[in-house]
């Protein structure tokens, strides 16, 4: 069992993505949540939900996005661990691969895109980079 369920959220997302599956089904917590609404609303996975299942355990439903037969999330990849947490203030929030992709970051206003936090002036700790 692990004790990093961000990380496990990325790679169940990162498996589904390597056998071009349409879906995938993780444990619900907020954080996931943020993370999910961020990636919708960059175009990188096509639709999300928050489900009830057994035993009233809730869970998110990702639905991922294909262009061509070609995922639109290229990589996925987890920056602050639960070992080593990488915190970024104004400054230190760079744009990914020239501005081509998007780092997620945790703060103080919700989990926003790095974009966001530049026009909103706000840094914090960063989740993971996606192109």
């Amino acid at each position: 069992m692990s004790v990093d369920t961000m990380g496990d959220f990325l790679t169940a997302i990162r498996n589904a993505l390597m056998v071009s599956k349409r879906t995938v089904i993780v444990p619900f917590s907020n954080m996931r949540f943020g993370v999910a609404q961020v990636l919708k609303e960059e175009g990188y996975i096509r639709d999300f939900k928050k489900a009830v299942g057994e035993r009233n355990r809730s869970f998110l439903e990702l639905y991922l996005k294909y262009v061509g037969g070609e995922s639109v999330i290229h990589e996925i990849k987890r920056i602050s661990r639960p070992g080593r947490r990488h915190y970024s203030g104004l400054k230190g929030v760079t744009p990914v691969i020239g501005g081509l992709g998007i780092s997620i970051l945790s703060t103080n206003q919700g989990i926003i895109a790095d974009k966001q936090a530049r026009k909103m002036s706000v840094g914090g700790e960063v989740i993971c980079h996606v192109w």
